[in-house]
């Protein structure tokens, strides 16, 4: 602060004081009263305006205050973005829960009556499975006399080794059935082509294959497939020397008198069936 020193000169009446004539004719100073003078230095301190001292402040103030306001207005609208956010994304979970909700009952509903489905199955399973046990014995154990006479072959069939075997032999071409065809009628017998196993049941099988007018020999389970011969259980052919090499569209026949021969599996012959035996 800037100090500025004043002098101000003071002029008093001093009655106890007298000049003489010289005095005052060499002053120039003729009937002149007389005054002391005494000169008082005065120190004034110069202060600036208040408007001036006190602006930075104000601007210091006002900047600030826009800061804040600035910062609460752009706090709020993100405050309120992230609340609409959080809002439709809980709505998007309700609805999703909502839906999950909806699968679940659903797959509630689906498993009791799987669950049902299962009991049914279970117990005509069950039926079944009686039924087939009583056809077992019946077919396997007939009574004779009142009493039961089990054999390991149904009638009809001859037993050979641990094999039940079934010699479907007819007389006329029309009887006669493909090799799928005689497949099938196999497995309605709860049997499937012979499959051979061995050089003895090769011989049995060979001694069963009749000699037939117009019946080029007996079908057994043995089919070309990707150039080779494959049993109906799905064994490759062990011994290549039995057959000629397979010809695709070609199914085996044996013949009593010429073996094993390949021939197209459309061929209608006579055929083999064979089963496991039953162990009594």
């Amino acid at each position: 602060m800037n100090r500025k020193t004043q002098t101000l000169t003071v002029n008093f009446r001093n009655p106890n004081v007298s000049f003489s004539a010289e005095e005052l004719e060499e002053g120039d100073y003729e009937n002149s009263p007389v005054y002391s003078v005494y000169k008082i230095t005065a120190t004034a301190d110069k202060k600036p305006p208040f408007f001036t001292r006190s602006f930075p402040t104000l601007a210091v103030s006002w900047l600030i205050l826009f800061v804040i306001v600035a910062l609460r207005i752009y706090f709020t609208s993100v405050i309120s973005e992230n609340n609409a956010k959080l809002t439709a994304e809980k709505m998007n979970l309700e609805k999703q829960n909502q839906e999950l909700e909806t699968q679940n009952q659903k797959l509630e509903m689906e498993k009791r009556n799987l669950t049902n489905q299962i009991k049914d199955m279970e117990a005509k399973g069950n039926e079944l499975n009686i039924s087939r046990a009583q056809w077992s014995i019946d077919a396997y154990c007939p009574k004779r006399d009142a009493r039961r006479q089990c054999k390991s072959c149904q009638p009809g069939r001859i037993l050979f080794q641990s094999r039940c075997y079934v010699v479907l032999d007819y007389q006329t071409s029309t009887d006669r059935k493909t090799w799928e065809e005689a497949r099938e009628l196999c497995k309605i017998r709860s049997s499937d082509l012979v499959v051979v196993d061995n050089a003895e049941e090769k011989k049995y099988v060979r001694d069963n294959s009749y000699n037939r007018p117009e019946n080029e020999g007996y079908w057994i389970g043995l089919k070309a497939d990707g150039r080779k011969w494959k049993w109906v259980d799905g064994s490759d052919l062990a011994n290549s020397s039995w057959i000629e090499n397979p010809t695709d569209g070609h199914c085996a026949i044996s013949h009593q008198t010429q073996g094993w021969k390949s021939v197209n599996c459309n061929n209608r012959n006579n055929w083999i069936c064979e089963q496991k035996a039953l162990s009594v």
